[in-house]
């Protein structure tokens, strides 16, 4: 299978005869995706002032929306994606109008902490819906591996977009404005994806249905182990960054410094998608990962800000390229019929990363500094970089085939 897409490519992806509907839909439904957390954590923090209470909150919907991911795209695996999108809206919804109405009514932080689980919990996952749904609509080859890069380019323009307009949103007369756009833009972009009539088409593999899903797969556990640390380098950097802003005496300059990385990952991540090296997807999983890590090294140097911004650019490359390589995996190491819960659990892999690095962070920068903080991204990173390396084979192997009897059983 091709492992490298052109441009001409991601042109016959994204004008595939009924996909532009569903294309369209996605982009509305995920743009807030990086929005809902903290729209919500600013506005628990307006109304509350503290901190502390927001991050709880802000902190117990990121483990929601782990969750959730996990236990939506099994369902959409056996169900398709119309029917548990639409339940997922309709829970999101109502829990997100719970939501305002507790933090309105100034309801005690316990209760508020399981109602923000609840918000991160139903969040419809679309992201994952809309990557299985290329391998459904395009054969294998080159095509659907540019899907699969626009995917993850895509996703990282929202993580730009998002956090911004939370940011410029948090600013209304009424701080849950921001909680409110977000959560329409999902729900409308949503129903509009579930409804699609190449989305309603959609119909479940037959396939080995197991306890662990596509975890079943050695290869895939090894694919999750490289998205978590991918999470985790991330994680102490987007608490180390601002915290360098802060120490240099500019507040304000740590949102920004973290858009560029994001911007060098978008233009490399289209690059790269042309000619990822190493060619061999069980090779390029710890080498991405690792060469992210040894240049994460480059934020450690105690120098300006300017030096900052540099090194930030130069570290971001290899972002974008990574996200895309845990998707392009998924195809070789997932179960069949489990693509949209592997995608789930990349998802969850990396979030929970995030809430590791960002939590160790915020740690060593308060006892050790940043350059600790940026040292340790950069050797955790390298340590599970190792561990994806010795476990390189699992991929390299795809998912084992089952017996006759067992693709028998499935198909009934």
């Amino acid at each position: 299978m091709s492992h490298s897409a052109r441009l001409a490519d991601y042109r016959t992806a994204l004008t595939t005869p009924g996909m532009r509907g569903p294309v369209v839909a996605s982009l509305l439904a995920r743009l807030p995706i990086a929005m809902i957390g903290l729209s919500l954590l600013l506005y628990v923090q307006r109304e509350t002032g503290s901190f502390a209470a927001a991050g709880l909150v802000s902190a117990s919907s990121l483990v929601g929306v782990a969750l959730g991911s996990i236990v939506q795209g099994r369902l959409m695996d056996r169900l398709g994606p119309t029917r548990p999108l639409l339940v997922a809206v309709v829970l999101f919804s109502a829990f997100v109008a719970l939501a305002v109405t507790a933090v309105e009514a100034g309801v005690p932080l316990p209760l508020l902490v399981p109602l923000a689980f609840a918000v991160g919990l139903t969040e419809p996952m679309v992201g994952s819906a809309s990557r299985a749904l290329w391998s459904h609509v395009l054969p294998a080859g080159s095509a659907r591996l540019a899907g699969y890069a626009y995917e993850a380019i895509s996703m990282e323009v929202f993580f730009i977009l998002g956090p911004g307009l939370a940011g410029v949103l948090v600013a209304a007369p009424w701080g849950g404005t921001g909680v409110i756009v977000g959560a329409a833009s999902m729900v409308v972009g949503s129903l509009w994806f579930a409804l699609d009539p190449t989305v309603r088409a959609v119909r479940p593999e037959p396939a080995r249905r197991d306890l662990l899903g596509a975890l079943a797969s050695p290869g895939m556990r090894t694919v999750t182990l490289a998205a978590l640390g991918f999470g985790v380098t991330i994680g102490f950097i987007e608490v180390a960054v601002p915290a360098a802003a802060a120490n240099a005496g500019h507040v304000g300059v740590g949102g920004l410094l973290l858009s560029l990385w994001s911007v060098s990952s978008v233009v490399f991540g289209v690059l790269y998608a042309m000619k990822p090296f190493p060619r061999a997807m069980h090779l390029r999983l710890p080498v991405l990962l690792g060469g992210f890590a040894l240049l994460s090294l480059l934020l450690a140097l105690p120098t300006s800000l300017v030096w900052l911004a540099g090194a930030l650019l130069v570290v971001g490359t290899l972002i974008t390229p990574q996200a895309t390589t845990h998707s392009a995996a998924i195809e070789q190491v997932a179960p069949a019929g489990t693509a949209t819960e592997a995608f789930g659990w990349v998802v969850t892999a990396v979030t929970v990363g995030l809430a590791i690095g960002q939590s160790a962070s915020g740690q060593l920068v308060e006892s050790h500094g940043t350059s600790a903080a940026f040292t340790a991204a950069a050797v955790s990173g390298l340590v599970i970089a190792v561990l994806v390396w010795v476990f390189r084979g699992t991929v390299a192997a795809g998912v084992p085939v089952p017996k006759q009897e067992e693709m028998d059983l499935a198909a009934r």
